[in-house]
């Protein structure tokens, strides 16, 4: 795979020696389970994937190569390049400004542009309405388009299936950048209609067999369907893509769901008629993550920690796996983990920052924390969090002596 150019500060001393050691073991990426640091007073189960992906460090060389080679000039970000508070802020200090928030709200009006301007597309793309806007202007859309290979993938296929006549059903958060511009050019060729997890699935399934009206659906999914759209005409012959960042195995079982639901309602002998396979547009980031996170679960551990932005979807669907099975604390970076012990997390649930007592040091057992972090974190601030609790706990032993098993 290719290898980014991107700046050494987004490198870990810790991190670095953990992946390289891994990737020597098992260069098939085959072997799901954690590796272990041992440090003794805390042990540590470190995921085997986490942290960048392809399309983010793509990302992120782009916007660097847009510093480089444009001095003087204004550079613009759409909205955030991904959604990490310490990546975003870093291109801020670089002189990059943000032209809209993660919501679409606009931050700087769309007449300051100027065709003179840089503009840097971010990883989650952007829809075709903002692009024409900056073509219009004369603006070069293309020389730092960062939007990630495996969105575009989503985009392709959404594209084909609707010159097959397919409706596009979008598993995604309707307000997240990446569906909205996935839905944005699926509606360029056919009805789109975002759902976010298998409740809203059901509720779909519940008219496909007749059981709500096509009113009840229509007001059920109000905002989140395109213009024209008719459940009665459009929900006969449907194909079902993500959002990348959203959960690989949700997204499949809605499909399989879906898919079962038009074997109830036509028949298997006709099912291809009814809901394509779209399993190869599931991103392999979001799969190798999940499948490392899955893996974390089979350990045993105290805690869990996980370590990205509060905003990031990717990184919130860890959380919730994890939470099935230990105690989790969403940290943004190693500043929420306090000298003595306390843990300031987030709480995807309250949508709050919490602070816990002493987590770290309550007992006077060796602690294990199982930790991992979305594809949006630098792993340079999972390292910060990591050297943050040895400091605590005053280790001094190596880290080549504690990789347990893997020497």
């Amino acid at each position: 795979m290719k290898q980014f150019n991107i700046p050494e500060f987004y490198r870990s001393p810790i991190i670095s020696k953990v992946k390289a050691m891994r990737k020597a073991d098992d260069p098939r990426k085959k072997d799901f389970s954690p590796t272990l640091l041992d440090l003794g007073k805390v042990r540590f189960m470190i995921a085997r994937h986490f942290g960048f992906c392809y399309g983010v460090e793509n990302a992120i060389e782009i916007s660097y190569r847009a510093i480089q080679e444009n001095p003087g000039k204004k550079i613009y970000l759409l909205s955030q390049m991904i959604h990490n508070p310490d990546v975003n802020a870093d291109l801020v200090s670089h002189g990059i400004t943000f032209i809209q928030d993660t919501d679409g709200s606009q931050l700087i009006a769309w007449d300051e542009i100027t065709a003179q301007d840089v503009v840097i597309i971010p990883a989650f793309g952007t829809t075709i309405e903002i692009e024409k806007i900056l073509t219009d202007k004369g603006v070069d859309v293309r020389s730092y388009n960062t939007t990630c290979p495996f969105v575009e993938k989503v985009w392709n296929r959404s594209e084909k299936l609707g010159t097959d006549d397919h409706t596009i059903i979008i598993h995604g958060k309707y307000d997240h950048e990446e569906t909205r511009a996935t839905f944005s050019h699926s509606a360029r060729t056919a009805p789109s209609l975002i759902i976010k997890n298998m409740q809203e699935a059901e509720y779909l399934a519940s008219f496909i067999l007749n059981k709500v009206s096509a009113q009840d659906l229509i007001a059920y999914f109000e905002g989140r369907f395109t213009p024209g759209f008719d459940p009665d005409k459009h929900l006969v012959r449907i194909g079902v893509v993500n959002q990348t960042t959203m959960l690989a195995s949700e997204t499949q079982a809605i499909a399989d769901f879906l898919r079962q639901t038009m074997i109830e309602k036509y028949g298997e002998a006709s099912i291809r008629d009814h809901i394509a396979d779209t399993r190869d547009t599931l991103c392999y980031a979001t799969n190798d993550n999940q499948s490392a996170t899955l893996g974390l679960m089979e350990q045993e551990a105290d805690i869990a920690i996980v370590v990205g932005g509060y905003n990031s979807s990717n990184t919130t669907h860890l959380v919730e796996l994890l939470e099935e099975k230990f105690p989790v604390f969403f940290v943004s970076s190693a500043s929420n983990i306090l000298e003595n012990g306390s843990i300031e997390h987030f709480d995807i649930h309250s949508g709050k920052t919490i602070l816990s007592q002493e987590i770290l040091t309550r007992s006077e057992q060796a602690l294990t924390i199982a930790i991992t972090s979305g594809a949006s974190c630098p792993d340079s601030i999972i390292d910060g969090v990591i050297q943050k609790i040895m400091d605590i706990f005053r280790i001094e032993r190596s880290i080549e002596e504690a990789l347990i098993g893997h020497n």
